[in-house]
């Protein structure tokens, strides 16, 4: 019963003094054919994710034009664009609001191994993803419907309502009394959730199925996500990849992709006919 209060007490807490959007418990996508059914408790609003994953998507355009590395490989940036202009019209069996998102995909020249999708459809891939790997349309689309999943699922949403949560929990309204609702801090908060931050065993369980789905969705064998990931565990050796370092990796990875493999066949055989 303390427990429950105390979740409660954060909830209006989170709605009165932080003002971006009371406590509540959504499904943000449909189940898909693989079954996504966990409800998620958020304590932000999509709208105000959204703005601020548009600021901080302009900040990284913006250094990226000034260091010159923006859209530079043009065979990279087609690669790049032809695969999402498959996977962005499968959306719908997820979320049909998402067909109207604002969708920005661009492609930055680094040697990383990276790739990201800021919410409300952001998405940069860095060249080195593709070129040390020498990734074909299908494992990079492997890629970037895992990584558009998570923009569907609003992860980066949930994240960091788990964060003033665990604020709200620790100090109470203290704890937020400074935390203000602008678009800046959630800017800065949704660029730290890109890049330092992991995603939870679950929310990247999600990814994964999800992004299987979208693959065979728009044509693609999704028998290439565990050749993608067969290539990470081998770039990982020495130094991990950065995209290793918010995107856990293993067998039981790839175990887990090969076990719903069978759920997301039949969508793909569908598209060869």
């Amino acid at each position: 019963m303390i427990d429950m209060r105390r979740q409660t007490c954060a909830c209006v807490l989170a709605a009165l003094i932080v003002g971006l959007g009371g406590c509540e418990t959504v499904q943000t996508t449909s189940p898909g054919a693989v079954g996504i059914d966990r409800e998620q408790k958020m304590l932000v609003s999509s709208e105000e994710v959204d703005k601020g994953a548009a600021q901080a998507y302009a900040q990284e355009l913006s250094q990226a034009r000034q260091k010159g590395t923006l859209n530079k490989n043009e065979k990279d940036v087609e690669q790049v664009r032809r695969v999402t202009d498959r996977l962005i019209p499968q959306v719908g069996a997820f979320r049909q609001d998402a067909l109207q998102w604002d969708w920005k995909i661009n492609v930055e020249s680094s040697k990383e191994l990276n790739a990201y999708c800021m919410p409300g459809g952001k998405i940069m891939v860095y060249s080195g993803l593709i070129d040390k790997l020498q990734l074909s349309d299908a494992e990079l689309a492997a890629v970037l419907g895992h990584e558009m999943s998570h923009a569907l699922r609003e992860h980066s949403r949930e994240q960091i309502s788990r964060a003033y949560a665990q604020q709200i929990a620790l100090a109470g309204a203290a704890a937020v009394a400074g935390v203000s609702g602008t678009t800046l801090d959630l800017a800065n908060q949704i660029a730290t959730v890109t890049f330092q931050l992991p995603h939870s065993r679950e929310q990247e369980a999600e990814a994964d199925v999800m992004g299987l789905e979208l693959m065979a969705r728009a044509g693609y064998d999704p028998h290439a996500a565990i050749a993608l990931w067969k290539k990470m565990g081998q770039a990982s050796s020495g130094s991990p990849p950065e995209f290793l370092s918010t995107h856990p990796s293993g067998s039981s990875r790839i175990e887990d992709l090969q076990k719903n493999i069978p759920k997301v066949m039949p969508l793909y055989t569908a598209t060869q006919h």
